[in-house]
């Protein structure tokens, strides 16, 4: 039993003592190694300095200038007086010192990630002289490196991931930062952005910042861990209404806020396929104008957003869950965009019940302005559906439904729809001018009741302007969808898909800036006022009679009827009725239907055509006197209106790009023609009229 012991003892002892010669002979490799990695870290430094002078300059041509450099510790770099010059531009960059280090592990396996950072008297100046600036390079594209490892094959998590990290592995968990300025400078003057002192000391930071000396202070605090891959960021301002720096004069938008919090909280790797990123953001107070988007301010007390994406081989998606919440309005968002096998975006909005005021509550002030003061009861509840092949737009599929039933409008807001059954005042405006105010009541000899125009002109304009007017609550889903795809297709918003509804709350209620929440505006209005049912259809179609442009300066269809015929309402014949109908989409264009001797000319024909059939196949017309070609050469514009006789050159009252504009309207009114055919009469019908 002794000797077995001893056995054991013995070869625990050999195990041992051959651990620690495997742990000495390691540890003598890797003490060599650092040996002769200092030996030759010089060497390796010049190398590595010349390389990135070498590529700033041929990718960038930028001219990197250094006074002096050198190892300042065992993985820390030290770089006095550095210059970043552009060519042929001003000096970008310039620092006094500039002292990194990477860590040591991670450099071991070949990555480079960076452990602390200093910079000294730093002055960084972006500067814009006409059409050219010292920044251009960011703009510029590099010829293609044959040697470039090619990223095409990758997945969309793989892209996501890569970047995420690379990101990461650039920020310091430990920063100092002393006397470090961004400037920008134009034609119109010079912002700074100005840190007497900033640190992130082992991932805490608290941060002051000054625009322009003292114009402005605000205070970035948060942490950040790059190695969990985890921030969380505040910044608040101590000057009331401080705008952003930069951003007013570059594009014309000023943002300010009381408090902006935003949190990266876990990045989530399920094999190289799927990745997850969840986090949220939150604001107080934001405030932002853009002439574009509103023409008021838009001010947003408090809204917060909370959740994640999801990232795949081809498709990247909010998780469910996602959350959007405004004061007492939430909502659960779906979005999703795949790239492979095609271009696909899907979004879905399903709200479930919801308290209809506090919808209207969240709606930022300065937003829609026509909605200020509206009050509302009820619970309601909205489901959305859409998704399209940004490369086959065709095949477009959307759903829109609410559920409004439970709704009641207790105290119209600044727009007062219920006031439409009275007289009121209709403001005329040439775009942004005002030109007149008309009176849309008894007290204006112009103003003509429903029952005194035409029978035929009411159903030409419903025909063409509104087919379903009688029928839908104030939207038609088909004619949106064609809009979306016409505008996916131009890649601009081309035209959109006014009801006469639509029509009458923009002229009446909406401004003239054609702004990108002016739309929403109109839909909201619309949707109420539909809803609501106090005014009806027929006063609706008869305050858009009288208040539509006909032509400059012309509004209203007693002037209309005067100016071209010297006719009254009730007088309009079928071919009279049609041409109206074809300018309402270019009321400025009308004399430029006619040529010198009163007589249409022949591309107006096809209006003609397409809707005296349409008309003539719902048997509308079969009370009408009806002459050949639906009275196409019937129609005679008053002889002062004509233009002179021309001089062998086209006659025209329009110029070319009116003429333009034309042609591409009548082409995309030809789209919406066909859908409208094919839904009264089915395909094969719409094959006759063809």
């Amino acid at each position: 039993m002794v000797k077995e012991w001893l056995r054991k003892l013995d070869f625990s002892f050999l195990r041992k003592r051959w651990f620690l010669i495997t742990a000495g002979a390691v540890l003598g490799i890797f003490l060599i190694g650092l040996f002769l990695g200092l030996s030759v870290r010089g060497k390796m430094l010049d190398q590595a300095v010349v390389k990135v002078k070498k590529k700033l300059k041929e990718d960038y041509q930028l001219d990197l200038r250094i006074g002096s450099y050198d190892f300042a510790g065992l993985t820390t770099v030290e770089f006095q007086k550095v210059r970043v010059v552009p060519d042929s531009a001003d000096q970008l960059a310039a620092m006094d010192k500039f002292k990194v280090s990477v860590k040591l592990f991670p450099l071991i396996f070949g990555t480079i990630k960076l452990g602390s950072l200093e910079m000294e008297n730093a002055d960084i100046t972006l500067v814009k002289e006409d059409s050219t600036s010292n920044y251009d390079f960011l703009f510029r594209k590099k010829a293609k490196d044959s040697t470039a490892v090619d990223t095409s094959s990758r997945t969309l998590a793989e892209t996501v991931d890569r970047l995420i990290k690379q990101v990461f592995l650039k920020v310091p968990r430990d920063l100092n930062m002393t006397n470090v300025n961004l400037s920008y400078q134009d034609s119109s003057g010079t912002q700074m952005v100005r840190i007497p002192v900033g640190e992130i000391d082992n991932g805490d930071y608290d941060v002051d910042v000054f625009l322009n000396e003292q114009d402005a202070k605000w205070n970035f605090s948060g942490e950040v861990n790059p190695d969990k891959e985890t921030l969380s960021i505040k910044i608040t301002s101590d000057n009331k209404d401080a705008e952003l720096p930069f951003l007013r004069r570059k594009y014309g938008l000023q943002v300010s806020f009381d408090e902006l919090a935003f949190h990266l909280d876990d990045v989530s790797r399920k094999g190289k396929d799927v990745l997850e990123v969840l986090g949220g953001w939150s604001t107080k107070n934001l405030k932002v104008y853009q002439r574009r988007l509103s023409g008021e301010q838009i001010v947003l007390p408090e809204g917060a957003a909370l959740g994640g994406f999801q990232v795949s081989e081809n498709t990247i998606q909010l998780i469910e869950g996602t959350k959007v919440q405004v004061k007492e309005f939430s909502f659960e968002p779906r979005l999703k965009y795949t790239r492979k096998p095609k271009k696909l975006l899907s979004m879905a909005v399903h709200t479930g019940k919801f308290k209809a005021q506090n919808f209207f509550d969240a709606i930022p002030k300065g937003l829609f302005d026509q909605l200020d003061g509206l009050q509302v009861e009820g619970d309601i509840q909205y489901d959305m559906d859409f998704e399209v092949d940004l490369d086959d737009p065709d095949q477009l599929k959307f759903s829109s439904k609410i559920d409004d039933a439970a709704l009641k409008i207790v105290k119209w807001g600044k727009a007062d729809i219920a006031a439409l059954n009275q007289p009121f005042v209709y403001e005329a405006y040439d775009d942004t001018t005002k030109l007149r105010d008309i009176v849309v009541g008894p007290a204006n000899p112009m103003f003509t009741p429903l029952d005194q125009v035409s029978s035929i002109l009411k159903k030409t304009v419903l025909n063409t302007e509104d087919p379903f007017f009688y029928k839908h609550k104030g939207f038609e889903l088909e004619a949106f969808q064609l809009s979306i795809i016409t505008n996916i297709k131009e890649k601009k918003f081309k035209r959109g898909a006014s009801t006469i509804s639509m029509q009458l709350v923009k002229n009446v209620y909406l401004n003239r800036n054609k702004t990108m929440m002016r739309k929403f505006e109109e839909i909201l209005l619309v949707w109420l006022m539909e809803q609501s049912g106090q005014v009806s259809k027929d006063r609706l179609l008869e305050i858009y009679l009288n208040v539509i442009e006909w032509g400059k300066n012309v509004y209203g269809i007693a002037e209309a009827s005067q100016y071209y015929f010297g006719k009254k309402p009730s007088e309009i014949t079928v071919g009279e009725s049609l041409f109206l109908s074809s300018i309402i989409p270019r009321p400025k264009t009308g004399l430029s239907s006619f040529d010198y001797t009163g007589q249409l000319k022949p591309w107006v024909m096809k209006h003609f055509n397409t809707y005296g059939y349409i008309m003539n196949k719902m048997r509308q017309l079969d009370n009408e006197n009806v002459p050949a070609n639906y009275g196409f050469y019937q129609v005679q514009l008053q002889p002062n209106l004509r233009p002179a006789r021309p001089k062998g050159v086209v006659d025209t009252a329009a110029s070319f790009d009116d003429l333009k504009d034309m042609a591409e309207e009548m082409d995309l009114e030809d789209q919406l023609r066909k859908s409208i055919r094919e839904r009264l009469f089915g395909k094969e019908e719409n094959k006759e009229e063809n």
